[in-house]
C-alpha cells in the first residue's frame, strides 16, 4: 500500500511556521500534530508560543498539553503519543499537518518505532545500578563486555548511565545494542513531505528579539512565577527550556528583568542557529523564502505535495 502522505513545518524558532502550518491545515482538512518539546507542558503557554485558543478552536491542535511541568517527557513519550494522533486524524479522513522546531521529534517521527524507543525497565535498572554499587563500575563494564564487546569498546567504564543503558536495551531486546541498525528518515510509517521558511539570519535574529519583547509583555515571568510557587522545581526538566531557567534568577532579584530579556533572546538566536544546522543537513526540507506572503508560499506548498 502506498504510505499516507504528510505535511511537515519544521525550521528554526519565530519563522512563521505555525501559521503556514495552520494555513495549510485550513486548506487540507487537516489538523495539527505539534512537534514541540515544551509544548507538551501544561501551564506553560507564554514562554513555548503555544497557539491561541482562538487558533485552536479553528484547526484541533495534538501533542499540547500532555505532560505536567513536574514531569520529565521523553522522545519516546512523544513518539507514541504522535503516532496514535496521526493514526486517528487518517482514521477520520483528515490530514495530519506535523508543525514543530525539535529536530528528534521529527526524527523520531521519521523511522520506525525501533530499539532507540524502548522504554526504560526501572527493575533491570536498578539491578545494574546496585551490581554497580556493590562490584564498581569497571566490573559492570566488564559485564556488557561479555554481551556486547562493540559497544563496550565505544563507552567508558565511568559512563555508567550509558553502559546501563545498552545493557538494559540487550536484556530487553535479547540483541546487543550495538546490532542495532538505525533506519533511515524514509524507513517509517508515513511519507513525510517537509517544508520550511528561510529567512536572512538577521531578519530571524530581529523575529526572535520582537518574540521576546512580546512574551515578556504577554506575561511570561508572571507565568514563570506562576510554576514557582506550584511547586515546580528550577531543575524540572520543563524548566530547562528558553525563556524559563533564565526568570527564574530574575524572580529570585538576582537579575534584572532586563538583562533577563538581553539572555533569554540571546540564547534564543543561538538556538536558532543549531536548529538551522540541524534543518540544513536535511535534504528532505524544501526551503521557502519568507518574504513570499502566505500566498505565495500556500502556492510552494501545494506544489511541493503534487511533486511527492
Amino acid at each position: 500500500m502506498k504510505k499516507p502522505l504528510i505535511p511537515v513545518f519544521a525550521g528554526p524558532t519565530a519563522s512563521g511556521k505555525s501559521a503556514l502550518a495552520l494555513q495549510a491545515a485550513r486548506e487540507f482538512n487537516g489538523e495539527i500534530v505539534c512537534m514541540d518539546s515544551m509544548q507538551v507542558y501544561r501551564c506553560m503557554d507564554v514562554g513555548t508560543a503555544k497557539p491561541t485558543w482562538a487558533e485552536r478552536e479553528q484547526v484541533p491542535h495534538h501533542m499540547l498539553d500532555v505532560a505536567e511541568p513536574e514531569e520529565a517527557f521523553s522522545v519516546a513519550e512523544y513518539a507514541r503519543g504522535a503516532d496514535s494522533a496521526i493514526r486517528d486524524i487518517l482514521s477520520r479522513g483528515r490530514l495530519p499537518v506535523l508543525c514543530g522546531g525539535t529536530g528528534l521529534y521529527l526524527r523520531a517521527l521519521s523511522r520506525p518505532m525501533d530499539f532507540g524507543f524502548v522504554p526504560s525497565d526501572p527493575e533491570v535498572r536498578a539491578k545494574y545500578e546496585r551490581f554497580a554499587y556493590e562490584h564498581g563500575k569497571p566490573a559492570l563494564h566488564g559485564l556488557l563486555r561479555e554481551c556486547d564487546p562493540k559497544s563496550a569498546d565505544r563507552l567508558h567504564p565511568n559512563d555508567l548511565r550509558r553502559v546501563i543503558r545498552a545493557l538494559e536495551v540487550q536484556e530487553l531486546t535479547g540483541h546487543p545494542f550495538s546490532a542495532q541498525e538505525m533506519p533511515d528518515d524514509g524507513a517509517g510509517e508515513w511519507t513525510l513531505r517537509l517544508f520550511a521558511i528561510s529567512w536572512p539570519r538577521e531578519t530571524l535574529y530581529s523575529r526572535i528579539n520582537a518574540r521576546v519583547d512580546s512574551m515578556l509583555r504577554d506575561g511570561l515571568a508572571e507565568e514563570v512565577r506562576a510554576l514557582l510557587d506550584r511547586g515546580v522545581s528550577p531543575q524540572a526538566q520543563s524548566m530547562q527550556g528558553l525563556g524559563y531557567k533564565e526568570l527564574v534568577p530574575c524572580l529570585k532579584g538576582e537579575i534584572s528583568l532586563t538583562e533577563a530579556g538581553e539572555l533569554i533572546a540571546r540564547r534564543t538566536r543561538n538556538y536558532a542557529k543549531r536548529q538551522l544546522t540541524w534543518f540544513r543537513a536535511d535534504a528532505r526540507i524544501r526551503w521557502l523564502p519568507g518574504d513570499m506572503g502566505m500566498d505565495a508560499l500556500m502556492c510552494d506548498v501545494r506544489q511541493g505535495l503534487e511533486d511527492g
